[in-house]
């Protein structure tokens, strides 16, 4: 098992939930018809500020405390949102459903065996030696050939450069599990989930309605 440097863990920190804030800030911008440079900049800076104070007065510190770290993943998925409100692209659509089902599905997997009601180890297999890092490399493989593709591309390029930053340093906290999948990511998947369940519902309630009148229509006699 191969822990990352603690020093690197604290500014991975520090730098992944600034952008995290950026991102969640950026995205809720009173809409206009494109998010200006110098407006994202100044977010940017005042997120990366913010995260940067010492100790206890960073907003860091106590996420780190609820949360531990981002997952590397949700980290590229937020760079992507970034970079799209940068270049002035049409946003992309980070958690369709066939991710989302999946984040979902996965996390409650592990979510469950941590809290020891399924007891399979799963979680903890993260931080082996050979297993973990086979996986990485196959899921690796997997999102470049999607990415090459071009399907699910800005989600395969995210993954992808999650898995070379878990390879490469061990982020954020050594395990896989980690560097692909966090509360925040899994919550933002199930809420996904749920909402494109609910729109789907509703739509279908939308089209059973009949078509009726409203009662008030003008009498107007048939010929005969």
């Amino acid at each position: 098992m191969d822990l990352p440097d603690l020093s690197w863990q604290f500014m991975y920190g520090r730098v992944a939930w600034a952008l995290v804030l950026a991102s969640l800030v950026a995205a809720v911008w009173p809409a206009t018809p494109r998010l200006r440079r110098g407006t994202l900049a100044v977010i940017l800076g005042a997120c990366a500020v913010v995260m940067a104070l010492p100790g206890a007065a960073s907003p860091a510190w106590h996420l780190g405390l609820a949360f531990q770290y981002p997952s590397a993943l949700l980290l590229g998925l937020c760079l992507v949102g970034l970079h799209g409100h940068w270049s002035g692209a049409p946003p992309a659509r980070l958690m369709p459903v066939g991710t989302a089902a999946l984040l979902a599905v996965v996390g409650a997997f592990l979510y469950l065996d941590a809290a020891g009601l399924l007891a399979r180890s799963a979680y903890y297999a993260g931080f082996g030696a050979t297993k973990a890092p086979l996986a990485a490399v196959l899921l690796a493989c997997a999102s470049a050939l999607a990415a090459a593709r071009g399907h699910w591309r800005p989600q395969a390029c995210a993954l992808l450069a999650a898995l070379l930053l878990f390879s490469l340093a061990r982020l954020p906290t050594g395990n896989l599990w980690d560097a692909v999948l966090d509360p925040l990511l899994w919550g933002w998947a199930v809420t996904a989930l749920c909402g494109a369940g609910l729109r789907r519902l509703l739509a279908g309630r939308r089209r059973a309605i009949p078509a009726t009148g409203t009662g008030n229509e003008p009498f107007s006699p048939i010929k005969e």
